[in-house]
């Protein structure tokens, strides 16, 4: 069985103590594909030092997350695009539009999240889409940047079934993180509902620790109570659900 966590921060600085140890973890849970957005410039060598050291394991995305969007954000997508052209990227992430904590750069975030989308065309490469209190602007670019070239993963799904099938209608597959075990959040209700092709597993770690560890550091051994949960809601093996999605992942990003 081979799990893929398509969506884990593992150079974050919550992991600097215990950092080997985490990833020999998850190895051990079979999670051996695990792929890492960047956030801004200041994460690419360090995510870069564990692709170094995992080359066969984990993968390296670059893009500018919308959060690390300020007044300077041309200049940091320059310096993220020239990572881009130097190195070999599995993807264009995270990338998006998030409206939770502030609304001042929404012009800003909207224009690099279009320019990124750009990248991603011109290279050939699926994009990683952070999405927070922003699915109508997030879907206003994506329906009018929809080609045969737009493909890659809604990160962190947490919307409707409508909202769902919108997306899959745009050649995207829906990362289903850890939200899906929290008993009140209804995201259950959607994802048993959506046929198990357009799903990929992630666990956004260190962040949305699944149940039974709601609450605490998150962690891409974790991945394995998203499959199970998965697979108790579609009623078939975690075996099953592994193998779907680890080819879905393939399918998207090209291995």
């Amino acid at each position: 069985m081979i799990l893929t966590d398509t969506h884990s921060h593992l150079y974050d600085n919550k992991f600097a103590e215990d950092q080997k140890e985490v990833i020999e973890r998850a190895f051990e849970e079979n999670v051996n594909r695990i792929f890492l957005p960047n956030v801004d410039q200041h994460t690419v060598k360090d995510m870069m030092d564990i692709v170094a050291t995992y080359p066969d394991k984990c993968f390296a995305m670059m893009g500018l997350h919308p959060c690390h969007v300020k007044a300077d954000y041309k200049e940091e997508l320059a310096v993220l695009k020239a990572h881009l052209d130097s190195n070999k990227f599995c993807a264009v992430g995270e990338i998006g539009m998030d409206l939770y904590w502030d609304k001042t750069f929404l012009e800003e975030q909207k224009d690099a999240f279009r320019t990124q989308i750009h990248w991603a065309k011109e290279k050939g490469l699926p994009i990683a889409i952070h999405c927070r209190d922003a699915f109508d602007e997030i879907f206003e670019i994506l329906e009018s940047e929809k080609d045969e070239r737009l493909r890659g993963i809604f990160h962190c799904f947490t919307g409707t079934l409508e909202q769902a099938h919108r997306a899959i209608n745009l050649n995207l597959h829906l990362g289903v993180g850890g939200v899906v075990t929290f008993k009140k959040a209804g995201l259950d209700k959607v994802i048993e509902q959506i046929d198990l092709k357009h799903l990929v597993l992630e666990t956004d770690s260190p962040y949305l620790s699944p149940s039974p560890n709601r609450g605490k550091r998150n962690e891409s051994s974790y991945l394995v109570h998203i499959a199970q949960k998965i697979a108790d809601l579609h009623q078939v093996s975690i075996h099953e659900v592994a193998e779907i999605t680890t080819e879905n992942s393939k399918k998207i990003f090209g291995f």
